[in-house]
């Protein structure tokens, strides 16, 4: 028999903005003890206090529950070609890494943000620039215990974003596998991705659609392989990667959870 879902929710993560949580999530939380993702975005961050941020994440410590983050990301260019563009994601990297004592997360989760029809014709210098931006990320996080996970999302190949992992060579960097943007975007099998990038898998987005859009459906809904996806985990990891839930509705979070305590291989 598998574990029960009550299992499963202490194994996962759930992903929410911090917004949400200060203005109407917070009780839910707590109510169903779900371990958070915390999305600190621009909003968030030029809207609430460090006094808020340090409320929220007394109240989770307080209550045993375990916490990771995701990095702003939007208009954030990590490899951009203008040093203004990455003058600015590095403030918002530095903004975030002041909350990293407050939240003690496990892994703070970015967007390695590779997109071919933006920087196809010049990829090398969009790689030179974000390799010193992620390096210089994952080692302040790693003075604090704490490890990157980059995401990919447009990111057609395994190999746009293998190479940053190969350059870096940096074990306090991972790679975080969104299932939903690899179905959505990607141009290649899941096959292909587990054979290219399979062992810097740290961390998995969880979320499903139908191949065309990012539906952000429940896992089981859409057509994504993720019986192939933990046969491989199961086979290759003695224990399960960080597992981060991503329903853009509440009614998406039970189905996914329900799946996951009938597929969970651990």
């Amino acid at each position: 028999m598998g574990p029960s879902v009550q299992n499963i929710i202490r194994k996962v993560q759930v992903n929410i903005p911090f917004r949400m949580l200060d203005d109407s999530h917070l009780d839910r939380f707590l109510e169903h003890g779900l371990n958070p993702e915390i999305g600190i975005d621009a909003a968030a961050l030029e809207g609430f206090t460090f006094a808020d941020f340090k409320r929220i994440g007394k109240i989770f410590h307080d209550h045993g529950l375990t916490v990771t983050l995701h990095g702003p990301f939007i208009d954030l260019s990590a490899g951009s070609t203008d040093p203004a563009v990455r003058t600015l994601t590095r403030n918002r990297f530095e903004q975030l890494m002041k909350l990293v004592p407050v939240f003690r997360p496990k892994t703070v989760v970015c967007h390695a943000g590779y997109d071919w029809r933006r920087y196809g014709y010049f990829k090398s210098h969009w790689l030179e620039n974000c390799l010193e931006t992620w390096s210089w990320l994952a080692n302040s996080l790693g003075q604090h215990g704490v490890r990157l996970m980059l995401e990919n999302v447009y990111e057609e190949d395994p190999e746009d974003i293998r190479v940053i992992f190969d350059r870096l060579k940096n074990p306090n960097v991972g790679f975080c596998l969104d299932c939903g943007h690899l179905s959505a975007f990607g141009n290649s099998d899941l096959k292909v991705w587990l054979a290219s990038i399979g062992p810097y898998i740290g961390q998995l987005h969880l979320h499903d659609n139908h191949g065309k859009t990012d539906e952000h459906l429940a896992l089981g809904s859409g057509t994504f392989d993720f019986g192939l996806l933990f046969t491989y985990l199961k086979l290759n990891n003695n224990s399960p990667p960080i597992i981060s839930l991503e329903p853009h509705q509440e009614g998406d979070l039970w189905p996914s959870l329900a799946y996951l305590a009938k597929i969970w291989p651990w």
